[in-house]
């Protein structure tokens, strides 16, 4: 698996973390930074992250910003994209199995780097289940193609 990765201002210190997670793992990262502490525009993080999951150069992909919803909508605008916003463990099963996400997204502000650590864990290993779910992310991936 080879994961590409990404924040804006809001979210750098998560993005440390989770490449930290994925080094422990040993699963394959670029990180696309941003490395400043003034404030940038996530459209420009995420955008080409997605661009990038949405093209096969990623598997999949993780946004992170202050509350993660920027960077899920900025995502999610790519055509092939399913990136979920996600706060708890629950979730991080669910839309693996479920949606078949290849994007995570979360917020620095609104959880912390050791729930943070444990949803990417999750994310990171959940397998898609296919079965009704598959026919679900035909009927996206078939309106998206209109």
């Amino acid at each position: 698996m080879k994961v590409a990765l990404a924040s804006d201002h809001g979210g750098i210190n998560l993005r440390k973390e989770i490449a930290e997670l994925l080094k422990e793992l040993n699963i394959e990262f670029e990180d696309f930074g941003c490395d400043c502490e003034g404030s940038v525009d996530y459209p420009d993080y995420a955008l080409p992250v997605a661009e990038k999951v949405a093209a096969g150069e990623f598997d999949r992909g993780i946004l992170i910003c202050g509350t993660g919803i920027g960077m899920s909508i900025a995502a999610n605008k790519v055509k092939g994209i399913r990136c979920a916003l996600v706060h708890d463990t629950f979730s991080a099963k669910a839309t693996r199995g479920h949606n078949d996400s290849n994007m995570l997204a979360m917020g620095e502000r609104v959880i912390g780097p050791g729930l943070a650590r444990e949803i990417a864990s999750i994310w990171l290993q959940g397998e898609f289940e296919g079965g009704r779910h598959e026919n679900r992310i035909n009927k996206m991936s078939e309106y998206e193609a209109k």
